[in-house]
């Protein structure tokens, strides 16, 4: 009898009527059509990017949100990795800016070839953004006050030092000398790129030796350090700046810390290499939140000025 009953509630749950023998029996629900019936193209998918997870915390929250708050995290101040369009957008006035020397752009003079060829890997990257290389420049005020700011994009070859990268510098210091700018630098990068070899190189020398230049003018150089800024970056202009301050747990070093680790076989201190370390060991002249940057930097460039 016990055995009846389990079968009759079974049949009662998928509502098939033709396995009951009691067409009295009330049944909990009754399936009308069997099957899916929506149809794979008319399938609605949640669209990617509308939520972002903080790796620090792990805190949830929407994309509008975190872009409100500068792409800061709302729970722990997590900074996260964002690129120039976004240090645009936010420190110009209004988001209104003059972008300077947009049409040049990275060739494979040396046929440079890895797993694939240098100019492959440009054109891939070109077809995927809109990006013409490492470094953008632009001009435009601060609270007022004009400025040019250099800013890296990581997206593209991971922010790597190359010609173009090392020209657009030049060419910005140049137009700073000029019209009588503050100079910013916004680093994000892991180095020199390989795949221009010697060519790469030589931009420590050329970007360093125009800093020169622009202090022989009187001009303030602003160095901002952001996650992650290594090698060749951190080895020339990015610890050249007449203020060299970063943001709140930016990765900064010339070699990582797992490279380090490796070769010295030791364990390294606690929050090695982070901005606070750097901090407290002088490398650094202060840091600075993301939401507090605008401000600050309209008030330093004012104070060089006067």
């Amino acid at each position: 009898m016990k055995k009846e009953r389990e079968e009759d509630f079974e049949v009662n749950l998928t509502g098939d009527e033709s396995q009951t023998g009691d067409p009295a029996k009330p049944r909990w629900f009754k399936r009308i059509r069997k099957g899916i019936l929506t149809s794979t193209a008319d399938k609605k998918e949640t669209p990617e990017g509308l939520w972002n997870k903080c790796p620090e915390c792990n805190y949830i929250c929407t994309t509008s949100e975190l872009r409100e708050n500068l792409f800061v995290c709302l729970k722990c101040n997590y900074h996260h990795r964002i690129g120039s369009d976004e240090y645009f957008d936010f420190i110009f006035d209004n988001g209104e800016y003059t972008e300077l020397f947009d049409t040049i752009r990275s060739k494979d003079a040396l046929g440079f070839t890895d797993l694939k060829s240098y100019q492959k890997r440009l054109d891939d990257i070109h077809s995927k953004t809109d990006l013409k290389d490492s470094m953008r420049v632009a001009t435009g005020t601060v609270n007022g006050e004009s400025i040019v700011i250099a800013c890296m994009d990581f997206e593209f070859i991971g922010g790597s030092l190359g010609s173009v990268m090392g020209e657009k510098f030049s060419r910005a210091v140049d137009y700073c000398i000029k019209h009588k700018l503050a100079y910013l630098v916004i680093s994000k990068s892991g180095g020199a790129r390989m795949m221009e070899s010697a060519f790469s190189l030589m931009q420590l020398a050329k970007t360093s030796g125009k800093l020169s230049q622009l202090s022989d003018a009187k001009l303030p150089f602003i160095s901002l350090l952001t996650d992650p800024t290594f090698g060749g970056i951190s080895a020339s202009f990015g610890m050249l700046g007449d203020l060299n301050i970063a943001e709140p747990g930016a990765l900064i070093g010339f070699a990582g810390p797992r490279v380090i680790k490796e070769t010295i076989k030791k364990d390294l201190p606690e929050g090695f290499q982070r901005s606070e370390f750097l901090l407290e060991h002088g490398f650094l002249d202060f840091i600075i939140d993301r939401k507090n940057l605008k401000n600050k930097l309209a008030q330093l460039v004012l104070l060089f000025r006067s």
